[in-house]
């Protein structure tokens, strides 16, 4: 049940999970020496991230994914469960669990060093049929298209969303790895989703231009909504002509930006989903956001 006490649809998340060794830095790092910094682990993914914060809001959730054959995949899953979330994950005895260090400047800015591990093996054979049914939604990683190993289970849980009549959102995921494959190739496999949940880089790889109200209206011409995140500017919203902003949340200390944009399509469909009222739901994806960006790591802080 929903916040509200209505009845609210299922989101099945399809994508990667990492364990993420967080590096706060004291300071810009010392090239060939040392920066003093304090170092944690803790779950991440941009799927796993997603299904986490939508468990946090009571939104029935179930995560497909692949961990390794490892103590960092066991505790992982392990930690799906308690969050109250489905998991469907498969278990890899060729590859380990993914892992990710994060580089946090002071200020909150950080950079990620990734190892997708078994995210990259996933496979059409680890998608449950069984998960994808009438009125449920599929929320895709766009990590698990960008890479080759595991693009057939994106394009497999796309397929199967399609066959069940589920609204679909996906995100891009990354800049980097966009820019690699192209823009052509990527709307080729995601054209005609329901949502894009972008940020203000990826959406200027996908349509040529660094403005975002004009990334958004062009990309509007190939998904039926876009999203474009834009940081401390908030986000806005575009279906065919019409547009939607919402103002971020002003007067938070950014601790990690880590996860924030994940936290913020979770705030995002958690609303949508109920009321597809996209200033509504794009305030609630920014309350998210601000959230993540007030503590350590991509996910929501468990109260002990």
């Amino acid at each position: 049940m929903s916040p509200q006490g209505t009845e609210m649809l299922d989101v099945v998340i399809v994508g990667d999970l990492m364990i993420d060794v967080i590096v706060m830095m004291s300071a810009p790092i010392a090239h060939g020496s040392d920066t003093p910094s304090r170092v944690r682990t803790a779950g991440g993914g941009s799927a796993a991230n997603v299904a986490a914060w939508l468990a946090a809001q009571a939104v029935p959730t179930s995560y497909v994914g692949r961990v390794g054959d490892d103590a960092l995949g066991r505790e992982s899953v392990d930690a799906l469960t308690v969050a109250g979330i489905q998991a469907w994950v498969s278990v890899d005895a060729s590859h380990p669990t993914g892992t990710c260090v994060v580089l946090v400047e002071p200020g909150g800015e950080r950079s990620m060093l990734p190892d997708a591990g078994a995210n990259a093996a996933l496979l059409p054979a680890d998608v449950p049929p069984t998960a994808f049914r009438p009125g449920a939604h599929l929320h895709l990683s766009g990590y698990t298209l960008l890479s080759t190993g595991s693009r057939e289970a994106g394009l497999t849980a796309l397929s199967l969303a399609a066959a069940a009549g589920m609204t679909v959102s996906v995100d891009p995921a990354s800049a980097a790895l966009l820019e690699d494959v192209g823009a052509a190739r990527f709307f080729e496999w995601t054209r005609g989703v329901d949502v894009l949940l972008a940020n203000a880089q990826e959406a200027e790889v996908l349509s040529g231009t660094s403005a975002p109200h004009l990334s958004a209206s062009r990309l509007a011409e190939t998904y039926g909504e876009v999203v474009v995140k834009v940081g401390r500017d908030g986000a806005l919203w575009h279906q065919g002509f019409i547009a939607a902003s919402a103002p971020a949340q002003h007067g938070i200390e950014v601790v990690d930006t880590t996860g924030a944009g994940d936290a913020f399509a979770a705030g995002f469909l958690a609303s949508w989903l109920m009321h597809p009222e996209p200033e509504t739901a794009l305030a609630a994806g920014n309350r998210l956001a601000a959230r993540a960006v007030a503590q350590v790591g991509g996910r929501p802080e468990v109260a002990t």
